[in-house]
């Protein structure tokens, strides 16, 4: 699969969506993801990201009192579970989460849920979990997406990723562009460069998302052999 610049994927795609970022830093010590969220609509754009009792994030209204349906806006989008950290773009961590906790694997864990109900657009659910244990790093991403706008079938991709590369990621997004109706990603998740500064790699996703469309972003390094993380979270309204 040919590197892209993550850089220029998000430079030059005003509308990605929410994406998700997995890979391992180029020294191979850390196990990395990032998560980011963009709207068009008022109630798309009052949104936060606040940390949660998982160790991880949740969404939250800026304004409570603009919120309109919270149905497909307000989740938990980042959950730990033991060696689990689940990443995704709705209320399906919740979902794998309780899954994990009943002995399911990831696929399983999905087996319940599709799209989201949001024609004509059906907008994909995309999942990460990184697992880590015992000096051991692998990661898997899933799409759950419609057979090319026709919600009477859902296509389910899994990717696994053993014993990731060093200073490589994989990049999964909600939707190719803009558009009416925004077309869903197509094709395996993209290949991308992890730097080993956290500090380097928030910089970079944030600068690059479209200025109008950017909500909120989270970026995680997670050490590989300790457990232990630290976390980046930007809002662009507090």
């Amino acid at each position: 699969m040919q590197l892209v610049s993550l850089e220029e994927e998000l430079q030059n795609n005003s509308y990605p969506g929410r994406g998700i970022i997995i890979g391992r830093t180029p020294d191979g010590l850390n196990a990395v993801t990032a998560y980011f969220i963009m709207g068009r609509s008022e109630n798309s754009r009052n949104r936060v990201f606040v940390e949660n009792e998982f160790e991880g994030i949740r969404t939250e209204a800026f304004d409570p009192s603009k919120l309109e349906d919270p149905s497909l806006i307000i989740y938990s989008p980042v959950k730990v579970l033991g060696n689990d950290t689940i990443v995704t773009n709705g209320d399906q961590t919740d979902t794998i989460y309780e899954g994990f906790s009943q002995g399911k694997c990831f696929g399983k864990a999905l087996s319940s849920r599709e799209f989201e109900p949001d024609g004509p657009n059906y907008t994909p659910r995309i999942s990460g979990v990184l697992h880590i244990e015992n000096g051991e790093y692998s990661y898997k991403l899933s799409i759950l997406k419609s057979d090319n706008g026709d919600p009477t079938c859902c296509i389910r991709n899994i990717f696994s990723y053993d014993n990731p590369l060093n200073g490589k990621g994989r990049f999964i997004h909600t939707y190719v562009g803009d558009g009416n109706p925004l077309p869903s990603f197509e094709g395996e998740p993209k290949l991308v460069e992890i730097p080993n500064d956290i500090e380097e790699f928030t910089k970079m996703i944030w600068g690059s998302l479209d200025l109008d469309n950017k909500i909120s972003l989270f970026v995680r390094y997670i050490n590989i052999e300790s457990g232990k993380y630290e976390t980046k979270i930007i809002n662009k309204y507090r």
